[in-house]
């Protein structure tokens, strides 16, 4: 700083004092720094220096000059291209002074703070009265005088003017690489794929000058790695968490259409598809291995995604799997229709977003089945991992992959068999007690007076559908086992509800209570059977195949029900019609209809309150009391009330049993009863009752026994009794028919009990052996009483109240 006072000097060509003699020039009136300076020697040229790339100080312009105009870039200029003199990025002034091809490091950037801001107060001021000078003078001289181009004056005006010289190829221009701290910018701006360029080609800077070979991972700050070696695993790092924090914004990004985000995306995957080809250069033993890091930062993302969808609703499991269903349908569509096609497609982006939703998925459920669940979660779990999962989200792949075994199952076979076995034991202990519970209230009801409406049946069913029915649908192995634990716990109920309606039956004081409501109750527990019956034949149906034990014993208990019910409700029946029947096969009998008159409106009106019941057991009993009725009109036949003396009389007789026969089936087949077989019966009786020659009553009698085999010998002589047939030859032809015919079929062989009729009716005493000679009455007591005598029956007083009717 010089005073104001003191003369400035303006010839001499001493530097000053205060700068060292290699930064400063000679001093002038002017402060242009780019005007020439006349009268300066090459050897003063050469004392002022020579810059690093070469070239010499020729003009007044110092370094810090230079550095305080310029300390970064100069201006831009468009079409060059970035990163080299052309590239459309300004030269730094670094860039300017160095050497082409020199990467700056992250300490050169310190010479640049260094350069900032040493111009001088004074040096400033006079530039601004400089410029202004200049500016002045530019007014006083007018506009410049356009000058004649180089091409008039070498050619004259008139003549063509010669063709240019072809222009020379231009030399490549070199590729000035970037800094770190560059590097670092286009990473946080974003441009990745540009970034991990830059990232190989200092790799491959700092390889060629460790002296060759494969480059290893980052090496510690300790351990010997250089300032390059950590910028490169630095800029790594960055690049990474880039990359991965751009997966986990793309998957919660905007929707279809976005083409910032598709950008994003398609320049990740052209950093991984780099980043592959180098790990190919690298060997195997120094690979980054971004493609599986890649994968893996999928994989938290997905996990991140599907926590945030069920944080842990108070709904329940089956809330949470729900939210997850949505949150899965939600992303899959985002990978599908947006981010899979923006990656290169040699990386298979969908397969890892899928295999990575699918393991995160995995994880999920393996800690919600770890843990202690109610029956209902265990069901909405099994159902969600074996149902829902592979129809709604699996069903958006490629069946191919899922055949290959790429993903895997969600939950170990272990794991799923644990949850079926806890919901089968669970299932088995709450079914049981819940029938139970039902079973103790219901009967409850069963005693009281008043018409009270229970749903035991329905109850039962209900229980027991709920598990029947979710089972199947998770898988047919789980519902063939649940089918067999509902069916062996059905079994159990039957056969206590079994003994139970045995003991209300079996009670006096039942008996005490009105017949309506009886018959009602009774009624109502007949119901019950059909509607268990058909579960326990679906469930054996579903269950595997050693079910059948539980299914007979479900059946048995239902059949006892059943048959005891329907005995009850036919002898309150028949003890109302006992007296009509008593009235029958009597001479009054063969004049007057009244007594089958009653029986036949008796039956039709109780058959009013009958219909209540449901068709399977109803049609049961209609046949039992169709069974029962004929039992009761055949029951006093053969026990010999009235005896046929003529064959007029067995005419009548024959006649009126044929007029009963069809009144009776008209009866029965307005009930719709289904046992059409007894309807042949008595025609069959009366056929034998009126024919006449011996091998026609043959024959009724085969036809007797083939159709009814538990008829006997002995009530097929009580009906030749009734008749009046005397003749012992005639008699004994008769018998050995009924006796072949039983020696031929197998008389051991019981009908089954809905086709038994004559085992119901008590065996006639033997009749008189009335063949016999008179000589027999000569004969003493005691050869009478010998066992081959013993057809003829001692002789008993008649009750003198029901004189037999002679005809």
């Amino acid at each position: 700083y010089l005073p104001a006072e003191m003369p400035v000097l303006k010839s001499l060509g001493v530097a000053d004092s205060k700068v060292p003699r290699a930064g400063t020039l000679p001093l002038r009136s002017s402060r242009n720094p780019f005007e020439e300076v006349p009268g300066l020697e090459e050897d003063e040229i050469g004392e002022l220096g020579t810059l690093p790339n070469g070239t010499t100080c020729r003009r007044r312009a110092t370094l810090e000059k230079l550095a305080g105009l310029a300390p970064f870039r100069l201006g831009w200029a468009p079409g060059r291209r970035a990163g080299s003199p052309g590239d459309g990025q300004p030269r730094s002034f670094l860039g300017r002074v160095l050497a082409p091809g020199i990467r700056r490091s992250s300490a050169d950037f310190g010479l640049l703070a260094r350069l900032q801001g040493t111009r001088a107060p004074g040096d400033e001021e006079a530039a601004g009265d400089t410029a202004g000078r200049l500016a002045f003078l530019k007014l006083g001289r007018g506009s410049k005088p356009r000058r004649a181009s180089l091409a008039e004056r070498v050619v004259p005006a008139g003549e063509a003017a010669p063709e240019p010289p072809p222009k020379l190829p231009e030399p490549p221009k070199v590729k000035e690489p970037l800094s770190v701290l560059e590097i670092l910018s286009l990473i946080q701006q974003r441009e990745l794929a540009r970034a991990d360029e830059h990232i190989l080609e200092l790799e491959a800077e700092e390889l060629a000058s460790s002296g060759g070979g494969a480059p290893g991972p980052p090496k510690a700050e300790g351990a010997g790695g250089g300032r390059r070696a950590r910028d490169v695993a630095l800029l790594y790092e960055a690049l990474q968490r880039e990359l991965w924090a751009l997966v986990r914004e793309t998957l919660a990004g905007p929707g279809p259409g976005a083409g910032a985000g598709a950008g994003a995306v398609a320049q990740l995957g052209q950093v991984l598809v780099q980043e592959e080809a180098a790990d190919g250069r690298r060997g195997p033993g120094a690979a980054r291995r971004l493609r599986a890091r890649w994968a893996e930062a999928v994989a938290r993302a997905a996990r991140e995604r599907l926590e945030a969808a069920a944080p842990g609703a108070p709904g329940g499991l089956a809330v949470q799997l729900e939210a997850l269903r949505a949150r899965l349908l939600e992303d899959m569509g985002a990978v599908r229709g947006r981010l899979a096609p923006a990656y290169p497609t040699g990386l298979g982006a969908f397969g890892v977003y899928l295999r990575g939703y699918h393991g995160a998925l995995a994880e999920w459920l393996g800690v919600a089945a770890r843990r202690r669940l109610p029956l209902a979660d265990r069901y909405a779990l099994l159902h969600w991992h074996n149902q829902v999962y592979p129809r709604e989200v699996l069903g958006l792949v490629d069946m191919i992959a899922l055949e290959n075994g790429e993903l895997g199952p969600l939950l170990p076979p272990g794991t799923l068999r644990s949850l079926e076995d806890e919901c089968v034991t669970d299932v088995k202990a709450q079914t049981r007690a819940a029938l139970l519970r039902v079973l103790q209230e219901d009967e409850e009801l069963w005693g009281g007076t008043e018409d009270t409406h229970s749903s035991l049946a329905q109850d039962v069913c209900e229980l027991l559908e709920e598990h029947t029915e979710r089972a199947p649908r998770i898988g047919q192995e789980f519902g063939e086992r649940m089918a067999y634990c509902c069916l062996g716990g059905l079994a159990e109920f039957l056969q206590s509800f079994q003994q139970r309606v045995e003991r209300f039956h079996e009670n006096p004081a039942v008996r005490e209570l009105p017949p309506e409501i009886y018959i009602s109750r009774t009624i109502y527990l007949v119901n019950c059977g059909p509607p268990l019956r058909a579960l326990a034949e679906r469930l054996a149906r579903v269950g595997p195949p050693e079910s059948e034990p539980a299914r007979e014993a479900a059946a048995s208990a239902l059949d006892r029900v059943t048959r005891l019910c329907h005995r009850v409700l036919a002898d309150l029946l028949f003890q109302e019609l006992q007296p009509h029947f008593n009235k029958l096969m009597r001479r009054k009998w063969l004049n007057s209809t009244e007594a089958l008159d009653s029986i036949v409106g008796t039956l039709g009106a109780q058959a009013l309150a009958l219909r209540r019941m449901q068709d399977e057991p109803y049609q049961a009993l209609v046949a039992e009391l169709h069974r029962r009725a004929l039992v009761e009109y055949v029951r006093p036949l053969l026990r010999g009330r009235l005896r046929c003396r003529s064959a007029r009389t067995r005419s009548r007789m024959a006649g009126r049993l044929r007029e009963d026969a069809a009144q009776l089936q008209r009866l029965f087949r307005r009930l719709e009863s289904q046992a059409t077989w007894l309807d042949a019966l008595v025609p069959h009786l009366a056929e034998v009752l009126q024919l006449e020659d011996t091998p026609s009553i043959q024959v009724e009698v085969g036809v007797l026994v083939r159709d009814y085999p538990d008829i006997r010998r002995k009530h097929v002589a009580a009906l030749l009794d009734i008749r009046g047939l005397r003749n012992t030859a005639a008699r004994h032809e008769i018998l050995a028919v009924a006796r072949d015919l039983e020696l031929s079929e197998g008389a051991a062989l019981c009908p089954p009990r809905d086709r038994a009729f004559f085992a119901d009716i008590p065996v006639p005493r033997p009749p008189f052996c009335l063949g016999l000679p008179l000589l027999l009455g000569r004969l003493p007591l005691s050869r009478l009483a010998r066992p081959g005598l013993a057809c003829l029956p001692r002789p008993r007083p008649r009750p003198p109240s029901r004189p037999r009717a002679q005809c």
